[in-house]
């Protein structure tokens, strides 16, 4: 395996699982180490019951992802989300809507389709992709959620060319199904702002994606049980150490699959579970920075 290893050392690129774990010393522009992210959170109402819980709490929440996709929205539910967003100070990222699970194919839903997860099949599909973002940046979005690497590229370039804005951002969500250093460096190389790896990255294999990157690493801190259930709370403090600068994609488990519709009362429960993740890391590691939201 040597000569492998020594290429991938050549690239820059970590040539193993990192089992020694250490501190990663990046951080996000304004110094923080990790961000909270609350995901799910489908509509206005939603929003609006959880940015009340997270101020009721206590706890800062720096980003509100939106999953079942632009399309699902009216304009005036989005203008609202954006008006929201703006005022807490919380960066909304909306999902790009055409996808597997809506295409006119029953692939996806097939025991071996499933592996295509939510990947775009067809040109015309990747058109409609990208006037969902059309569509959102009109309405003032900024951040996009994005499950296709082939529209990511493309995006991506049409950004480069001025064809959508250079602010535009775009998340990768964990459905494309990455989880190495090699995976991460051409997610960066092809747009990516941010990047979600699988939901269960063990903590070496996340180490050892923190050194092939810069950008920000989007980790779940606990899951739906449609995608195993599993409560990685105590497992936060390391998770900042290694994988900073990282946002915890947390309250995952008050849902029971992914996109779930959140209810306000969910969203409320959602907010209960950032803070209880903020517990963990200010008992455990309680020199870690985050920088609030600041609103105005």
């Amino acid at each position: 395996m040597q000569k492998t290893k020594d290429f991938l050392s050549k690239m820059g690129l970590p040539t193993g699982d990192c089992y020694d774990l250490p501190t990663s010393e990046k951080r996000f522009e304004d110094g923080a180490q990790y961000r909270f992210e609350v995901p799910g959170i489908q509509g206005p109402s939603a929003m609006a019951a959880l940015l009340e819980a997270v101020e009721k709490n206590g706890v800062p929440v720096h980003r509100v992802t939106q999953t079942k996709g632009v399309m699902t929205l009216l304009d005036s539910e989005i203008t609202q989300m954006v008006d929201m967003a703006r005022d807490a100070a919380v960066e909304l990222v909306l999902s790009i809507g055409p996808r597997a699970t809506t295409d006119t194919s029953a692939s996806v839903n097939t025991p071996e389709g499933v592996r295509m997860g939510y990947r775009l099949r067809g040109q015309e599909q990747v058109i409609r992709a990208v006037e969902e973002v059309h569509r959102g940046v009109a309405l003032g979005v900024r951040s996009f959620l994005v499950y296709d690497e082939g529209s990511l590229w493309l995006m991506n370039e049409m950004r480069k060319a001025g064809e959508l804005p250079a602010d535009v951002r775009f998340k990768v969500s964990a459905h494309t199904g990455h989880g190495n250093p090699c995976a991460a460096a051409m997610l960066a190389q092809i747009g990516a702002n941010t990047f979600n790896p699988i939901r269960d990255i063990q903590m070496q294999m996340l180490s050892a994606i923190r050194q092939a990157v810069d950008l920000p690493l989007d980790v779940h801190t606990e899951n739906p049980a449609s995608t195993g259930g599993f409560i990685r709370h105590y497992e936060v403090p390391e998770m900042v150490r290694v994988a900073a600068p990282i946002y915890l994609k947390t309250g995952g488990s008050v849902a029971k699959t992914h996109s779930w519709d959140s209810s306000d009362a969910d969203a409320a429960k959602r907010a209960k579970q950032v803070k209880l993740v903020k517990r963990m890391l200010d008992e455990y590691y309680p020199e870690a920075v985050t920088v609030a939201p600041k609103k105005g």
